[in-house]
């Protein structure tokens, strides 16, 4: 249960601030990921002031954007891997850091040989690491003031609201607990949208002064213009700071989107990595399952959150380890319950299933047509444990039973966990 709770919890620093600062805030699943360079390119499309950068996955891409750079202060070389804390990772071949810097155009190479095709460790990616296939080459800025700046979905005022704090480059929760006065929240009207008054005092509490406080503005101004156009559930700049040479820009930045809007944001959505992603996560949700791999060898198909969690529970109740959370929704068809068997028969760890169905809007005739179809079409061998209740759950009966398939019954959740603990002890 904690692992399936971790996964849910792929957020930004802005999690236990929302918590804190919006009593009634919920917290979005991330479900799209970019890489930063993605989220950069989509700053800078909205007119959102980045640090020059380019993208490579060879050394001599990497040399010919450092060039093509030329002439900046510094160079920074960042691994593209979708975890924090790269500064202060490892690579597989003993290379500490993946972000480098250097002066010298021709040394981009020699440090992007280092990086590419080894795998990053660090305090957010799995045990092995994750390999890196990409780096961004950037300028390096020379910062001499950070702050923090963020929008996201607040349910307590119906609408965005922004978080913004004079301490940015700093861990946003550990202020919000010692200086609560120094974060400013902002609930924006989201029919009259974010005016250039309340944006310039925005900037004004972020103590942007003189030329700045116009470019903070303009820069908050367009932020919020991306933030409504890509249907963002989340816009995180930190930090959102000043420079040596007068500039005021966005250095790091974590983009969330809502899901919903995928049928509108196609461009966006296409962008997904999903090179980090669990290919049966990937794969169910081409076909409209949910599902999170675990440590478990007993895989549950079910129709509804609630009930998978309650499901996994009644599972190691009985001593068992559940392998997955395997959500088919209520609309479910005979199509993805077959998929839905793949997936989970996928996993050589899975020595059971378990398919625990309660029937409101679901028609059990479906999920019985769809149980058959699949264990005869993938030819499973392994047990099959079944208990279905609701909507034509007589019929779904008959069907299993007429089936011939060795389906192991069961009338309710406790009978059903106990005989899929049993059948492979």
């Amino acid at each position: 249960m904690a692992a399936l709770v971790k996964r849910f919890s792929r957020l930004g620093g802005f999690a236990s601030l929302l918590q804190k600062q919006c009593a009634a805030a919920t917290v979005p699943v991330r479900c799209l990921n970019l890489q930063e360079y993605q989220s950069k390119k989509l700053l800078d499309d909205y007119k959102v002031a980045v640090q020059r950068f380019g993208v490579a996955d060879t050394t001599d891409q990497a040399v010919e954007v450092a060039k093509q750079l030329a002439p900046v202060r510094e160079y920074v070389i960042k691994a593209q891997i979708l975890a924090g804390g790269r500064g202060k990772g490892t690579f597989s071949n003993g290379v500490k850091g993946g972000v480098k810097f250097t002066t010298v155009p021709d040394e981009v190479g020699s440090l992007v040989k280092d990086m590419l095709g080894f795998k990053l460790v660090t305090k957010q990616t799995p045990p092995g690491g994750v390999l890196v296939q990409k780096v961004m080459v950037a300028e390096s800025v020379d910062i001499s003031r950070e702050t923090y700046f963020a929008i996201l979905m607040d349910r307590e005022t119906n609408g965005p609201v922004i978080i913004a704090s004079t301490e940015g480059g700093m861990d946003i929760e550990e202020v919000a607990e010692k200086t609560p006065d120094r974060i400013y929240k902002q609930p924006v009207d989201i029919h009259d949208g974010l005016s250039a008054a309340v944006a310039r005092q925005l900037a004004q509490n972020l103590k942007f002064e003189g030329d700045k406080l116009d470019q903070a503005t303009l820069q908050i101004m367009n932020m919020y213009q991306l933030f409504l156009s890509v249907d963002a559930t989340q816009v995180e700049i930190n930090p959102f700071a000043e420079t040596s040479d007068g500039r005021v820009i966005c250095v790091d930045a974590k983009i969330n989107f809502d899901d919903n809007a995928e049928f509108r944001q196609k461009e966006i959505f296409a962008l997904d990595d999903c090179s980090e992603t669990d290919p049966r996560e990937v794969q169910a949700h081409k076909h409209n399952l949910n599902y999170i791999g675990m440590d478990g060898n007993i895989g549950c198909l079910v129709n509804g959150a609630g009930l998978a969690m309650a499901t996994m529970d009644i599972v190691k109740l009985h001593g068992g380890e559940p392998a997955n959370f395997l959500d088919c929704g209520g609309g479910v068809t005979e199509g993805q319950v077959f998929e839905a068997f793949k997936i989970l028969t996928s996993d050589p760890q899975v020595k059971a299933v378990l398919v625990n169905i309660f029937g409101g809007i679901v028609n059990c005739a479906t999920i019985a047509n769809g149980i058959t179809a699949a264990a005869r079409g993938i030819d499973l061998k392994i047990p099959l444990i079944v208990r279905l209740e609701g909507t034509n759950v007589d019929e779904a009966k008959r069907i299993l039973k007429e089936s011939g398939l060795p389906i192991i019954p069961a009338d309710g959740m406790g009978e059903a966990a106990k005989h899929a603990v049993n059948s492979i002890q």
